[in-house]
């Protein structure tokens, strides 16, 4: 869905927000919003700039412009990070990827984290966007 409504983010703005400087805003808005099903909260096309939202979840998108740049920007954009986007249900992702030939860097699998004397678990699985940032989208499968 890529319905534009130029209003708030659903639920307000975040505590935390990043701002992913990409190379090909198109080719992004593509990707989250086409493949991974993000809607567009607002944009501002004169910046090349978009607010996107899934679930609770969200991203800022900005086509690189040089502005803030701590560094030379080189692909895969965003080394040594992964974002963890909690999901309802990856099926539709995954999904929908498979239909675009996207291939996952990580398959999906189950996966269990300690959380103090517990575990949570969740199905997850790896993807790069078209600029190489690393997306970890995770189903919630409870404590135990």
């Amino acid at each position: 869905m890529t319905v534009s409504s130029d209003r708030l983010p659903t639920g307000g703005f975040a505590p935390l927000v990043p701002e992913l400087d990409v190379s090909d805003l198109g080719a992004s808005k593509s990707f989250w919003c086409d493949l991974l099903g993000f809607r567009i909260a607002y944009q501002r096309p004169e910046d090349r700039f978009m607010y996107i939202e899934l679930q609770g979840a969200q991203v800022m998108l900005m086509q690189h412009n040089g502005n803030w740049e701590t560094g030379p920007l080189e692909r895969p954009f965003g080394r040594g990070i992964n974002f963890q986007i909690v999901v309802d249900d990856v099926d539709p992702m995954l999904a929908a990827l498979a239909q675009a030939n996207w291939p996952l860097f990580e398959k999906c699998r189950e996966a269990w984290y300690r959380v103090g004397e517990r575990a949570r678990g969740q199905r997850q699985f790896l993807v790069q966007d078209p600029d190489g940032y690393l997306l970890r989208f995770a189903q919630d499968l409870g404590l135990r």
